[in-house]
């Protein structure tokens, strides 16, 4: 929305309507409002709230829906009819972390016959999307990207201060909502059992904040283990990492991986979507198999014991970022397809 800036106006339409922390992010010079009593997005399927739905997007000129919370209207646009629909995957929570579920399948089998496009962002999520949704010459894969120049300074934020790490102790760090699928207390289990002289930083919040720092207590972490909540702008303080660290159950392209990578950090993490090919080929051994928490504990003591290592691999890790993973090359493709998909050359600029 920001980059697009006067060229579009956008109407917000969420399944949770009460959650919008993320409006404070949007810029004030972009036009936008959260929809004001629209037809709901959940609720059980029927032919009358389809309808609605449908007549309600026939207002705007271009819809765009993100992930399984959107589909019905998505489905709304398949039986009824309307304004061209791009839809968006980035992923999967906790109960479709493992395995996909038959029922949404197949509805976003159906349903996505009536997008103009499928958006994803990691080569694991295509497959899934030609296997299991039937989606082909409409499917479209857009790497995430981050303003990759900002990462690659000197951090700005004193988070070790903020932090209070013993000084010359090493810092493993990660940035997650502290959700189920991301399986932060597997990270406390693995750190503690690698025995490295550091400290451990998960920043973010969630409704696993309490789980994380039982699991913390259990291990004997004791001060070693920060929770100093939501950090915004993570270019100013990834850089204090030593190390980036992940433990989720289910990913598909992180952006954390790609600011830790930008910021010159090597990672530690298993084998979840397309993370072993995000990372440099220098990195690739400390991607671990998924839910094996031995290996993570191995790659986190590896990194930890050597700072010429994490320094080559950070730099390799830094370089790739630089070239696949910038927002400028992210944002001009979803310019063209949502230009195209209006059939309006030039657009968005």
């Amino acid at each position: 929305m920001n980059a697009f800036g006067a060229a579009a106006s956008h109407t917000i339409v969420s399944a949770m309507p009460d959650q919008t922390g993320a409006a404070k992010m949007i810029d004030p010079r972009v036009a936008w409002e959260i929809a004001q009593a629209p037809p709901s997005l959940t609720g059980k399927p029927s032919v009358d709230r389809y309808q609605a739905i449908a007549r309600y997007l026939r207002r705007f000129d271009l819809v765009l829906s993100y992930n399984w919370g959107a589909m019905d209207g998505v489905m709304a646009k398949r039986l009824f009819g309307g304004p061209p629909l791009v839809h968006h995957e980035d992923g999967f929570n906790a109960d479709e972390a493992v395995k996909t579920k038959l029922e949404r399948n197949l509805f976003r089998r159906l349903a996505l016959k009536g997008a103009q496009a499928l958006v994803v962002p990691s080569a694991r999520l295509e497959a899934i999307a030609r296997a299991k949704w039937g989606a082909s010459a409409r499917l479209v894969r857009i790497s995430n990207g981050i303003p990759t120049v900002r990462y690659a300074g000197r951090p700005l934020q004193p988070l070790r201060k903020t932090l209070g790490p013993k000084p010359g102790r090493a810092l493993v760090g990660t940035l997650a909502g502290l959700r189920e699928v991301k399986n932060l207390p597997r990270l406390v289990r693995a750190f503690a059992a690698s025995g490295a002289d550091a400290d451990l930083a998960i920043v973010g919040e969630g409704p696993e904040h309490d789980a994380i720092r039982a699991a913390g207590d259990a291990a004997g972490l004791g001060k070693r283990l920060h929770l100093p909540g939501h950090l915004a702008d993570p270019h100013r303080y990834i850089g204090h990492f030593d190390l980036f660290a992940l433990s989720s159950d289910s990913e598909q392209q992180p952006i954390s991986v790609i600011e830790a990578m930008a910021a010159g950090l090597p990672v530690a993490a298993p084998a979840v979507g397309d993370v072993a090919d995000m990372v440099s080929e220098a990195n690739r051994r400390f991607i671990t198999a998924p839910g094996d928490e031995r290996a993570l504990a191995g790659a986190i003591r590896a990194l930890i014991a050597d700072a010429d290592l994490r320094a080559s691999i950070g730099a390799a890790n830094q370089a790739r970022a630089l070239a696949h993973y910038d927002e400028a090359k992210m944002i001009a493709a979803y310019r063209a397809l949502y230009a195209e998909t209006l059939g309006r050359p030039g657009a968005f600029g």
